[in-house]
């Protein structure tokens, strides 16, 4: 599994990159990933503001190498990372975090009772549908749950194939997704969320999406 080589090789201090289906290579933020050590002061802050939202037992999809679940359980925070790549599930694991190996649209622990589910490093592109991962997302979550996505300004809701690459392999094309600030208001209404909050940190934009209870009209709160 290629990702797991991406880590491998982000704990060796090597390169990766991300390359789209219009050519554009791009170096993955592996350093930022693995946190700790690797994060700038700048990362540092713009992870409290995202983790800051967080206050009861939290689900963090696409946890990476754990930098955000270690964080979380540090801070005495129930926290349970989701990630396909065994590598990341093991470095979670090792700096004290907890985590699975799992797909995320697949049957997850505790469904319909999380504080909140946790979206960062772009996370909400995850399979390139971003309607359809709010809606599993909404499923997870308690309802006075809340989520926390990390968003972009200036884009609109955009879909492509992406692949991951290293100095020694290619791994296959998968459906990535960006969506905008802008576009996030929309994709929450669809299922069944609302923005609550949205706070800037470092050029990053997170926004907490709240469970939005159409019969009483009003959000979980």
């Amino acid at each position: 599994m290629i990702a797991d080589d991406v880590y491998r090789r982000g704990r060796a201090g090597l390169p990766s990159w991300l390359t789209d289906s219009h050519g554009r290579r791009t170096p993955l933020p592996i350093e930022r990933w693995l946190g700790g050590a690797h994060s700038t002061a700048q990362d540092i802050r713009a992870d409290e503001a995202s983790i800051a939202f967080c206050s009861g037992p939290t689900l963090d999809l696409g946890c990476g190498p754990g930098r955000l679940t270690e964080a979380l359980t540090r801070a005495g925070v129930p926290t349970l990372g989701v990630d396909t790549s065994s590598v990341a599930v093991e470095m979670t694991n090792h700096r004290g975090g907890r985590a699975m190996k799992q797909d995320i649209f697949a049957a997850l622990p505790g469904a319909g009772q999380w504080s909140h589910v946790l979206l960062a490093d772009g996370n909400i592109g995850i399979g390139g549908d971003p309607a359809a991962l709010l809606t599993t997302v909404r499923s997870l979550l308690h309802e006075t749950g809340t989520a926390i996505v990390e968003s972009a300004f200036g884009i609109d809701d955009l879909s492509t194939m992406v692949r991951w690459e290293t100095g020694d392999s290619i791994g296959e094309w998968f459906s990535w997704a960006s969506v905008g600030v802008s576009a996030l208001y929309a994709l929450a209404v669809t299922a069944g969320l609302q923005v609550r909050r949205t706070i800037e940190s470092n050029g990053r934009v997170f926004m907490e999406l709240a469970v939005h209870n159409i019969e009483r009209g009003t959000e979980g709160l």
